[in-house]
């Protein structure tokens, strides 16, 4: 393990400087501390402030930098100026990606910085990925996929170095949330958001929940089926306060990607 972290810090060394996409979570904070490691004030976090993340994200992310005195900014991204972003097309992420990697580029460059570094890791190639061919066509390095390393590695390193993100649920951009061919809309986005948060309070911290016109489908871990049996008429209630018509609970259990399950390959 500790050769592969080698093997990533090595490669970092060799971008000279870089500003890393740093969201707070597991991938991208592992790769932010090999990367401050290994160039010390060439490296930069840069953070996006978005209507796609809970803001608690961006403050634990914020806090992160500022414990390990890595020097950060934060770009206000806003997806909705994006053609195409709100009609949530099949490559929506590949849009969106492509708009939000730009513009962190252009304020590195203001830093002298060329290079842009993101947490892309080697289980990401097996699902449908449309952000990936705008890493590839940007330029995006992502030293994670050239070390070799998997989410379980990533995880396993991550407690090695005593990182506290080791066993941090997985997260993705609230508009993941979304069916394809849906219009997103900021009141929607909330939505998504302040379920999750509540499912979260509730122990139902490996959660997502899709949505589908005015349903809330909720995707939790199967062996978590019994508790949410107990909590279900507060899910039920809280849910439809925030205007959800129907809530259902996902018989097929949390996993990554289930709104990629429609795309015919």
């Amino acid at each position: 393990m500790n050769e592969k972290y080698n093997a990533l810090t090595e490669y970092i060394k060799s971008l000279k400087t870089a500003a890393v996409a740093f969201s707070g979570g597991v991938d991208s904070t592992l790769l932010l501390k090999a990367a401050h490691d290994a160039l010390g004030d060439g490296c930069v976090a840069v953070t996006a402030r978005s209507c796609l993340f809970p803001q608690s994200e961006t403050d634990e992310a914020a806090l992160f930098c500022k414990k390990e005195g890595i020097r950060q900014i934060t770009v206000d991204f806003e997806p909705f100026t994006v053609d195409g972003f709100a009609q949530n097309p099949e490559n929506r992420c590949y849009l969106c990606k492509t708009a939000l990697f730009t513009k962190m580029r252009g304020e590195a460059e203001k830093l002298g910085i060329q290079n842009i570094a993101e947490g892309s890791n080697t289980d990401d190639t097996g699902d449908y990925r449309p952000g990936l061919a705008a890493v590839a066509e940007l330029g995006i390095k992502s030293p994670l996929r050239h070390a070799n390393l998997s989410k379980n590695e990533i995880r396993a390193l991550s407690k090695e170095l005593g990182l506290d993100t080791w066993d941090k649920p997985s997260y993705a951009c609230l508009a993941s949330r979304f069916v394809y061919g849906e219009t997103i809309t900021e009141e929607k986005l909330g939505m998504v958001g302040e379920a999750e948060r509540f499912l979260r309070g509730l122990g139902f911290t490996q959660s997502r929940v899709r949505i589908h016109g005015r349903m809330a489908r909720v995707e939790i871990l199967k062996d978590q089926f019994p508790e949410m049996l107990e909590v279900s008429a507060r899910v039920h209630e809280y849910l439809k306060s925030l205007g959800f018509t129907y809530v259902s609970l996902d018989l097929g259990g949390y996993r990554t990607g289930s709104m990629n399950e429609t795309i015919e390959k």
